[in-house]
């Protein structure tokens, strides 16, 4: 009996002093394994005679119950405790302010948010959105515009061409979106008033050129146009655009082959600490190019220019967003930097317009 007194205090102890479950099941299988402790003694029952049996087994089944039973007790507060350091580990202190949503942290890029204004300014003004492919016909890019074949004019547009088809035609990335105007007045009767914002692209690449950049241009087609309209819709969208109460323009002649007569456009400016502010100051910059269309292009679309006639205009929407948003350089419009479209995007729902205010 002391045998099993003594080996009930060590089982037990053993038992009270585990730590984790591993360690509770190796005091198990040393008390009641197959090669046990207690396992032992039970397999010396069958060697005794009935009545040592009888005495023996009792005292020898009733250490095993009680060894069972503190198993059972310790593996339970063993589960508890791991289960709250489980909990405590993976805790969450929802003190902490609340993960913002991608509508919260998300960004619209400045180049669609100056389409989405000069939409908002133009629809105002009576204007509808053409739109039409990036990959063009040379007719429609160049010779219905008036570039003639081996005009040197073709020559400033550095143009991506495609390999020629079995026709001998190459296609091309347009370099501007006059074809849009092409394909309008092809399809439409005036009166037409138009602006056509999209991609362009030409062999180009410095801090204020890309190979693909982005342009929008203006058209009007009816039996009264004249110079007159075309200024004040130039004055009232950039008033509008860069949120002046007045801008002044100086119109200059200049040359383009659908244009006739041609000019380029300053605005007034300051640029006093390095800052260009429009509608102040007494220094110029040059800003888009526009002209009355020329009477061989509207016989190219199938107008009569006895009948119609019209003017047109374009400017770069990267140039404008740079200028309006104080943007350095081209390139970073392109690089996709998270950390640049944090700091010069903008909020995802608020659309601009006239009333409420273009920028947001």
């Amino acid at each position: 009996m002391s045998d099993l007194t003594a080996l009930e205090a060590e089982t037990l102890n053993a038992i009270a002093a585990a730590q984790d479950e591993a360690s509770l099941e190796s005091v198990r299988v040393g008390a009641l394994g197959k090669k046990g402790s207690i396992s032992a003694l039970l397999a010396t029952l069958g060697k005794m005679s009935p009545d040592e049996r009888k005495s023996a087994g009792a005292g020898i089944n009733a250490l095993k119950d009680k060894v069972t039973e503190a198993l059972s007790a310790r593996k339970g507060l063993l589960k508890e405790a791991a289960l709250e350091a489980r909990l405590a580990s993976e805790r969450l202190d929802v003190t902490l302010p609340v993960r913002e949503t991608g509508v919260e942290t998300g960004r619209i890029h400045p180049i669609s948010q100056v389409m989405d204004e000069l939409t908002a300014i133009f629809a105002d003004l009576g204007f509808s959105i053409a739109e039409g492919p990036d990959v063009e016909s040379d007719d429609y890019n160049f010779t219905r515009l008036n570039f003639p074949e081996g005009h040197p004019a073709r020559e400033m547009h550095d143009t991506f061409f495609f390999a020629p088809n079995a026709a001998g035609e190459r296609k091309l990335l347009r370099t501007h979106t006059s074809p849009v105007q092409v394909r309008t007045m092809l399809a439409n009767k005036p009166p037409i008033r138009v602006i056509c914002p999209g991609r362009t692209y030409r062999c180009d690449s410095d801090q204020t050129h890309t190979p693909m950049f982005h342009q929008v241009e203006g058209l009007v087609i009816d039996k009264q146009a004249n110079l007159g309209h075309l200024k004040w819709i130039l004055e009232e969208s950039c008033k509008a655009f860069f949120e002046v109460p007045s801008v002044k323009m100086r119109f200059r002649p200049s040359f383009f082959p659908f244009t006739e007569p041609s000019m380029e456009v300053d605005i007034q400016c300051s640029r006093k600490g390095g800052e260009i502010r429009f509608g102040e100051g007494e220094d110029w910059l040059e800003i888009l190019g526009c002209g009355m269309v020329h009477p061989n292009v509207l016989r190219n679309c199938g107008l009569d220019p006895d009948e119609y006639q019209g003017f047109a205009w374009g400017m770069g929407i990267d140039r404008i967003a740079m200028l309006k948003y104080g943007m350095p350089d081209l390139r970073p419009f392109f690089d996709a930097d998270v950390r640049w479209l944090s700091h010069y995007g903008f909020r995802p729902l608020d659309f601009p317009t006239l009333a409420g205010g273009l920028s947001g």
